[in-house]
């Protein structure tokens, strides 16, 4: 007993530390999960072996950690450590050699510079993108882009800005690799890229065209009165002034392109993501080494989001002591029994549950806690796993979006909007993002009920 408590005192401080956000939350879980490690591990259950298979440290050298179809087996999750660590690196290069905003000016050319019709491309864009790169860097370099066209079009970019980041976290829950709650699901589930996006990814479709068709009837008067103001003498930026150095941009976008079919494939060839990670991070780097020197090879490791990395860690360790102290199973058996036993029940709950608490705390710790319930509840009453995986992805990906803290991505969309001078208030976002995240968390949930129940 004195162990749970322990556990789950350390867990609720660990959450209130993030949301107050007054200490690098990569501090905050690498603490907690020392506490968690000393206190609960060694003082109370005098355990040396949980610390060891909390530390999971062994995985690195099991062949299915890189090869062959396989479930984490509990405390860290290195797969997903390393699996982030080298789309990271390899994001970078991409952004480094003008990828992104290359891609953004085709586009605003290829609608005429005419905002609507931009709207709309963008959203899907941000979309599609964030299928295979993280959310958060897909927002930093569209929301830039946007502040720079809404300078140059004469257009205020907070709405455009508002439904990019909407639509980034939409796509980020059709595929394992979109948003960390996936891949942190993918991998401890033994799911596949396919398996999400055959899943998942056909609710996120219809979630999307719901979606555009909300945005463009709450923007398109707003956007249209702005473009008929517009001068007719507006010198218009070109897509080629993106590229700085075409071959690199060229070994970039190729590198990014093998990466997306080993992802695609990878259930097929056997690779796991922790491998194909590493073939990221490799190939970019050579690439950058082939193409820019040394230097810039070298800084696209430097560049990596480590504080990130280290917040999974700790992160991990948190959650795998309340799953050894037999917390999370209490949860688990508290929904058990208000559902009934009922599939239908579990489900929605579990969306439900998972959209309104993402609205308000960070959707990470919330997934990699909520992995180990959906296991035992899967175990308890027999319902399909993999249903209840749909349900706390799709449920912890789009419920962030409803307020302006809920995502990361939302955070940085927000930020970047700021800095360009066109502040974006609580009112504004909520005004118009949480009616849509109620929208497309209703929409999942019928999907949910009609393929599965």
């Amino acid at each position: 007993m004195v162990a749970e408590l322990a556990a789950l005192v350390i867990f609720v401080i660990m959450f209130l530390l993030i949301v107050l956000d007054r200490i690098p939350r990569q501090w905050v879980t690498l603490g907690c999960g020392a506490l968690m490690l000393v206190l609960v591990f060694g003082i109370c259950m005098h355990d040396g072996g949980a610390i060891w298979d909390t530390l999971n440290l062994s995985a690195f050298g099991q062949s299915t950690f890189w090869y062959g179809a396989s479930e984490s087996s509990g405390g860290i999750n290195w797969s997903t450590i390393v699996f982030i660590a080298g789309m990271m690196v390899m994001v970078e290069g991409m952004g480094r050699v003008g990828i992104f905003r290359w891609l953004c000016l085709k586009l605003a050319k290829a609608v005429h510079y005419r905002t609507v019709p931009l709207l709309v491309c963008f959203m899907v864009m941000a979309a599609v993108l964030s299928m295979f790169i993280d959310s958060i860097t897909v927002i930093l370099f569209l929301a830039a882009v946007t502040a720079e066209l809404g300078r140059t079009l004469r257009f205020d970019p907070v709405p455009m800005i508002l439904a990019e980041i909407f639509c980034a976290n939409l796509g980020g829950s059709a595929t394992m690799c979109g948003d960390p709650p996936n891949i942190i699901i993918g991998t401890s589930l033994g799911l596949t890229f396919f398996d999400f996006l055959t899943n998942t990814g056909v609710i996120v479709l219809i979630c999307l065209v719901a979606t555009v068709v909300y945005f463009y009837f709450c923007f398109r008067r707003i956007l249209r009165e702005s473009e008929s103001q517009r001068p007719t003498d507006i010198t218009y930026p070109d897509a080629a002034s993106a590229i700085t150095d075409r071959r690199a941009f060229i070994a970039c976008g190729a590198v990014f392109l093998l990466v997306v079919v080993l992802l695609v494939t990878h259930a097929q060839t056997e690779l796991t993501v922790a491998t194909i990670g590493c073939i990221a991070a490799v190939l970019m780097a050579l690439a950058t080494l082939c193409t820019s020197g040394g230097h810039a090879a070298a800084g696209l490791f430097a560049k990596v989001d480590y504080r990130t990395l280290l917040f999974f860690i700790g992160l991990f360790v948190v959650v795998s002591g309340l799953e050894d102290t037999g917390c999370l199973d209490v949860l688990a058996g508290w929904i058990s029994r208000i559902s009934g036993g009922h599939a239908a029940v579990m489900v929605a709950i579990i969306l439900w549950l998972s959209a309104v608490c993402s609205a308000f705390v960070d959707n990470i710790p919330f997934s990699a806690t909520m992995v180990p319930v959906i296991q035992s509840m899967s175990r308890s009453q027999g319902v399909d796993l993999s249903l209840l995986a749909w349900a706390l992805s799709i449920g912890t990906d789009l419920g962030g979006s409803a307020t302006p803290i809920g995502a990361s991505a939302n955070v940085v969309g927000t930020s970047v909007a700021a800095k360009n001078g066109h502040p974006v208030t609580w009112g504004t976002y909520c005004k118009y993002c949480a009616p849509a995240t109620v929208l497309v968390i209703t929409i999942a949930m019928v999907c949910l009920f009609v393929r599965y129940l």
